[in-house]
């Protein structure tokens, strides 16, 4: 009982009251018209049998509703995974539907472990390491690859695997070579435009759940198979069954990659929208949390039946616009869609798969930003750069090899601005308060013989060179002292300390002081433990700019007027 009350859905129901029942049992029916096309699409577009999406769609609602953090965040099969899902389990599969379907639950149940691992080990920031513009860039790509993936079913043609330019020049060939169905591509074309249609003149009508209903009651009166159109088929009644007897020893091994790459990627996703709803809802959410969530939540998917899952930043709007006050929702939305499959699987077996590859596409449309792209062409050009390569990569070379890439150059970028930060010396400006940068005050004054130096960022192995050379550089014939204005340094490991004494050894040929100003008292810490304190001298660390500055004045008595002293 004692684990029971520890779980999050009991303590985050302590408060709850009557009537919020209403409010989540009506949020959980508007859920359920996405949450049956998306899932149903999602495996399609990840190579899988259409029902595995309602089973990873059922699971992760019930695991997250007892084991999230949030009141509100809807977790399931994803547009941004399908591909990762697809690149890696399909070439395992080679056509064999059941050894994808166990490969798929491997692949979820690995990238669970993963996120468990690192929840216990406290790696929530992990998801920091992705840069807006390199995920910006490899979502673009990943929304591109879905949509050249459905392609094929929504012309009616087989396209062979691969990266997405292999799979669109296969599909463009097989139109070109065969010729489109005419039946499916017509379908597929009225179900893109009824979501759309329905989008824009009825907003709040659930478009998805159209674009699947209305074929599919169409199917029923016409049998859409006997004039060449693919549907979803009977679904299997009741709970997944999965032949695990199917894996291999070297699957594991073979599916590791992708499953950092899933476990990566959903939980830079789920942060950054739990963030994004705690603060909309003045609640709070621990990444670490979210992390051993997201990990049990796949773990359960994998095991039964399902695929890799994450959060959705689809549904979870709709859920919260439709009044969902906790994880009730959730359970409620996953008990419609068991009811389903339950009582009456028959009726979704005549969903055309060219309506499902319309709903994917749609949804894989919605992933694309060309906003960023745009404001990052007017103010950082280097950004766009680093986002239009993570999306040419992906595009390219496909979904694996393209988030590799990504999280590589992410990393690149950021040894690269800590390798090299933004330095300045300082000087006095008449009428200003404080000490201001010299290249965008030329107006400024320099005391005589003193160099104000500040560095804009920790010290570390990577950038103390650069520190050394950069800070020699800015030396003077007549330059006495150099003052490292420090607030900026939050770090100075070993290698840093060791080549700050070398620095010492230089300036004391050279016969110019070191000090420092507004050093942080943890850093300080770390001098004084690398004995560099002594070296330095502990007279020769100020507690502000404005006071180094005096004591060189009155020091060295140089003829100096601070304009606050006319």
């Amino acid at each position: 009982m004692r684990v029971l009350f520890r779980l999050p859905l009991v303590r985050n129901l302590a408060g709850y009251r009557r009537r919020w029942l209403l409010d989540d049992l009506g949020a959980a029916l508007v859920l359920t018209t996405l949450l049956i096309p998306a899932g149903m699409g999602y495996a399609q577009a990840a190579g899988l049998p259409a029902v595995t999406g309602l089973y990873a769609t059922i699971s992760a609602l019930v695991v997250y509703a007892l084991l999230g953090p949030s009141r509100v965040l809807v977790y399931g099969p994803d547009s941004s995974l399908a591909a990762l899902i697809a690149a890696a389990v399909l070439p395992l599969a080679a056509g064999d539907e059941g050894r994808a379907v166990v490969l798929a639950g491997l692949l979820a149940v690995l990238t669970g472990a993963l996120c468990l691992l690192a929840g216990v080990a406290r790696f929530g920031f992990l998801a920091d390491l992705l840069s807006a513009p390199v995920r910006v860039g490899y979502l673009n790509g990943i929304a591109v690859s879905v949509i050249i993936r459905q392609l094929a079913p929504l012309y009616g043609v087989r396209s062979e695997g691969g990266n997405p330019l292999t799979m669109l020049g296969g599909t463009v060939a097989a139109v070109f070579e065969g010729g489109a169905h005419g039946p499916t591509v017509l379908i597929g074309a009225l179900s893109l435009a009824g979501i759309v249609a329905v989008r824009r003149i009825a907003p709040k009508v659930p478009a998805t759940l159209l674009a699947i209903a209305v074929p599919a009651a169409i199917g029923a009166v016409i049998d859409l198979p006997a004039r060449g159109v693919a549907t979803v088929g009977r679904l299997p009644r009741g709970l997944p069954s999965v032949d695990w007897s199917l894996l291999r020893i070297d699957d594991v091994a073979a599916l590791a990659v992708a499953a950092v790459g899933i476990a990566f990627i959903a939980f830079a996703d789920t942060s950054v929208l739990s963030r994004t709803v705690a603060l909309r809802r003045k609640d709070h959410v621990d990444p670490n949390h979210e992390l051993l969530a997201l990990g049990a939540t796949n773990v359960v998917a994998g095991l039964t039946g399902g695929f890799a899952v994450s959060s959705s930043s689809s549904r979870t709007p709709v859920a919260e616009a439709a009044g969902s006050r906790s994880q009730l929702t959730g359970l409620f939305g996953a008990a419609s869609v068991a009811l389903v499959l339950l009582v009456a699987p028959a009726v979704l077996r005549n969903v055309p798969t060219a309506s499902l590859a319309a709903v994917v596409i749609m949804a894989a449309a919605g992933l694309i930003d060309v906003r960023s792209w745009q404001r990052w062409a007017s103010v950082r050009r280097n950004e766009l750069l680093l986002s239009v390569g993570a999306f040419a990569a992906v595009v390219a070379l496909g979904v694996i090899p393209g988030i590799a890439l990504a999280i590589g150059v992410s990393l690149l970028e950021f040894m690269r601005r800590a390798w090299r930060p933004h330095s300045a010396v300082l000087v006095r400006v008449d009428g200003l308060k404080g000490y201001h940068e010299a290249e965008r005050h030329p107006e400024g004054r320099a005391v005589p013989g003193l160099v104000l130096y500040r560095f804009d960022a920790p010290l570390f192995f990577a950038n103390a060179g650069f520190f050394v050379a950069d800070l020699l550089a800015q030396l003077q014939p007549d330059t006495r002292q150099v003052t490292v204005t420090a607030e900026p340094i939050t770090d100075i490991d070993a290698t840093a300390a060791e080549t700050i004494g070398t620095l010492l050894d230089e300036l004391a040929r050279r016969q110019v002081v070191l000090t420092f100003a507004e050093l942080k008292g943890h850093v300080r810490d770390q001098l004084d433990a690398y004995g560099l304190v002594e070296r330095v001298g502990r007279s020769r660390f100020s507690r502000t700019v404005g006071e180094a500055v005096k004591d060189y004045v009155h020091t060295h008595e140089v003829a100096w007027q601070d304009w606050e002293d006319r």
